[in-house]
């Protein structure tokens, strides 16, 4: 059984995060595992836990 990781930093909202499930169990499924076999997490990350070359992601990607 398949079990994807993907980490996202906060902030997408409910139908965004349903379509990346979606489509990511899509891709098993066009080489012949079972959707029921596939499981997808989520772990949103708030910027300010996410370090990109040295740096804050809040401090290099200011909104």
């Amino acid at each position: 059984m398949p079990i994807v990781h993907v980490y996202l930093w906060e902030g997408r909202d409910e139908t965004t995060i349903k379509q990346i499930v979606k489509n990511i169990t899509k891709v098993f499924e066009d080489v012949g595992i079972p959707p029921q076999a596939v499981d997808v997490i989520i772990h949103e990350i708030p910027k300010s836990r996410w370090g990109i070359a040295g740096k804050l992601a809040s401090e290099k990607f200011k909104e």
